[in-house]
């Protein structure tokens, strides 16, 4: 008995040992398999039955053996919770701006499953869908955000009262989204802004998100504007400009999730895995020192692309993560796979010991991947090279293709990006 409760002991603290030196995404199987659509373009979706448009002023639930499809704007009012339930298909209108606003005091419960997620996708027939053909999901909290005032509101050309965002209350909770899809996202306003796949914009802590897609958008998939989130399991795929995208002093906890992007898609401004900023100094935003940064802690994570860079476009620049000045970013147990640089920080940054202690990189696997650090200003390039080749980073470099690191590579039908065990 005695000798079965020891090996009983050692196999669990080897299971430990192991989970916690997995690089990547992980898991016991592939949490990909089921829920996920790697080809929504030429999926048979069918016609939606009822429209959703205005303003959600009392409880309501969307029902599985309906399709929707939403008009316009579409907003839950405050004080109001809109429940979807699993297996539930929302088409979204092509003609006109349509997005989802989960208004600041409001909520939304969709909580899908494995088998039974709920698709948000374009109205539009199969093989005529691309990336912005509607707006997004948008929701919007009173949890603190960095901008003076500490209130923000959202340029989606959205109702200007019903777009306000940010608070005190690092708890808020707007609900839940699990086993969500998201698809060919990104329309742009009058302004020709492009709209994200999914704005969350003061949005606290209490509020569920997980095993979340982001597919096709054409603008950033996933945008934190301020706020306190923990997140897990999400899936950007094919973003035309940042899959992640972290900004007005975002608290973030992001684990066990990917961005796989193609190597053919970027705006005109680059297009990385993450973005990560404090405040806009673009816009002249100014950074109150009382207020947070933004810091990101990232374990987990994979990043790559969907197509092994060929020679045919190596002269071409592909960087994994942009950051900008005053944000702090932990990132480990992570696979970077495919990319020119793994960092490039602005102009605006100056390199220094201290600067890099805001930055840690820590048991990584490096894949085809150059550069680890770059900035504008040559004269620093050395010096982050040098800075996290030290030994007790744990960064591991190697080449291999695609189908050679993961585990299944083939996006025609379920791919399973969890690194080989060999």
């Amino acid at each position: 008995m005695k000798k079965k409760l020891l090996l009983l002991v050692f196999f669990t603290f080897t299971l430990l040992i192991n989970a916690q030196n997995t690089k990547g995404i992980n898991g016991d199987v592939n949490w990909l398999n089921m829920w996920t659509n790697f080809n929504p373009k030429t999926t048979n979706y069918n016609e939606a039955s009822m429209i959703i448009n205005g303003v959600i002023t009392s409880n309501m639930t969307l029902k599985k053996e309906n399709v929707y499809v939403l008009v316009g704007n579409v907003y839950v009012a405050p004080n109001v919770t809109l429940t979807i339930q699993s297996g539930t298909l929302i088409r979204c209108d092509t003609e006109t701006l349509t997005s989802l606003i989960i208004t600041k005091g409001a909520k939304i419960i969709a909580e899908g499953t494995e088998t039974d997620p709920i698709v948000f996708t374009s109205n539009k027939a199969s093989g005529d869908r691309k990336p912005g053909d509607w707006g997004g999901i948008i929701i919007l909290g009173d949890a603190p955000i960095n901008k003076t005032g500490g209130i923000g509101s959202l340029d989606f050309d959205l109702d200007p009262q019903k777009a306000l965002y940010g608070g005190n209350n690092k708890d808020s909770d707007s609900g839940i989204l699990k086993y969500v899809r998201i698809e060919f996202s990104g329309k742009k306003t009058s302004a020709n802004k492009p709209i994200n796949g999914l704005s969350l914009a003061g949005v606290g802590r209490k509020t569920k998100l997980e095993y979340i897609q982001v597919t096709s958008s054409d603008e950033d998939s996933f945008q934190f504007y301020g706020g306190y989130i923990n997140t897990n399991n999400l899936v950007s795929l094919r973003s035309a400009d940042d899959d992640f995208d972290f900004t007005q002093g975002v608290q973030c906890n992001i684990s066990n999730s990917i961005a796989i992007r193609s190597p053919f898609i970027s705006d005109s401004y680059g297009s990385r895995c993450f973005e990560m900023e404090t405040v806009d100094t673009r816009k002249g935003e100014v950074l109150d020192s009382k207020k947070e940064m933004t810091r990101v802690n990232a374990s987990n994570f994979t990043m790559m692309h969907t197509e092994d860079i060929g020679t045919e476009i190596q002269g071409l620049k592909y960087e994994a993560i942009l950051i900008r000045e005053n944000t702090f970013l932990t990132l480990t147990n992570s696979v970077i796979s495919g990319f020119s640089h793994l960092i490039v920080f602005s102009d605006t940054v100056t390199i220094s010991n201290e600067y890099l202690e805001q930055i840690v990189l820590k048991d990584l696997l490096i894949n085809d991947t150059k550069v680890i650090g770059t900035t504008q200003n040559t004269y620093y390039n050395s010096f982050i090279s040098n800075w996290y080749q030290e030994k007790p980073f744990g960064i591991e470099y190697i080449k291999l293709k695609n189908d050679e690191l993961f585990a299944s590579t083939s996006m025609k039908k379920k791919p399973d990006f969890r690194i080989k065990r060999s």
